[in-house]
C-alpha cells in the first residue's frame, strides 16, 4: 500500500444496507461470541470500523456488520456503521486483508488471562459482571482464578447479586 494512513482519511458512517458480505469469510464466530460482541460495543462504542472496498463489499468487520443490524444496536446506530474503504489491486488482496485481519487479532494466553481474573476480583468485581462484560460462565471464571472451590462458591452468592434458586446436590 502506497499510503498507509489513507484508508482512515476516508472514514465515514453509511447505511447499513449499503455493505454487503465478501463470498469468502472463512471466520467463523459462535452466538455466544457474537453476544459478546454487542455487549462491547454497547459498553466500549464502535471502536472499530468495518473494512471495505469501494463498492462495500467487507474484507474486514463482518461479524461488527451483522450484529449491528440486530436491536438494540440497529436503532442505536440509526442504521447507520462506520467503515473504511481499501482499494486493493485485486480479489486476491481482499482476500489477503480479510485472513491476516482475523488472524492478527491473535488468541489470549492463559498466564495473562488469570492475571486479568484475579485484578478484577481483587477489585471487588462480581462473578455475574465479570461474566456478562467477559463473555464468560462462571466455571471459566472459576478455572482463571486462583480461589478454592468454597471460596468462589461464597463469593457467587455475594450480597447485592440476585440468582435463580439452585441446589448444591452431594453424594451420601
Amino acid at each position: 500500500m502506497d499510503n498507509i494512513m489513507a484508508p482512515l482519511s476516508t472514514l465515514q458512517w453509511i447505511d447499513r444496507n449499503k455493505v454487503k458480505p465478501n463470498d469468502y469469510n472463512p471466520n467463523k464466530v459462535s452466538k455466544q461470541n457474537l453476544e459478546l460482541l454487542k455487549q462491547s460495543i454497547m459498553t466500549n462504542g464502535w471502536t472499530l470500523p468495518i473494512v471495505v472496498r469501494p463498492d462495500y463489499t467487507i474484507i474486514d468487520g463482518f461479524h461488527r456488520w451483522s450484529v449491528a443490524g440486530e436491536e438494540p444496536l440497529l436503532s442505536m446506530l440509526g442504521g447507520k456503521v462506520p467503515v473504511v474503504i481499501v482499494d486493493h489491486k485485486d480479489r486476491s488482496e481482499d482476500m489477503y486483508g480479510t485472513v491476516t485481519h482475523n488472524r492478527a487479532r491473535g488468541t489470549h494466553l492463559l498466564g495473562p488471562m488469570k492475571a486479568i481474573i484475579k485484578e478484577l476480583l481483587d477489585n471487588g468485581k462480581s462473578i455475574e459482571e465479570i461474566g456478562k462484560q467477559l463473555g464468560m460462565r462462571p466455571e471459566e471464571i472459576f478455572r482463571l482464578s486462583d480461589f478454592s472451590k468454597e471460596d468462589f462458591l461464597r463469593m457467587m452468592i455475594k450480597p447485592n447479586v440476585s440468582f435463580s434458586k439452585a441446589e448444591f446436590i452431594t453424594k451420601i
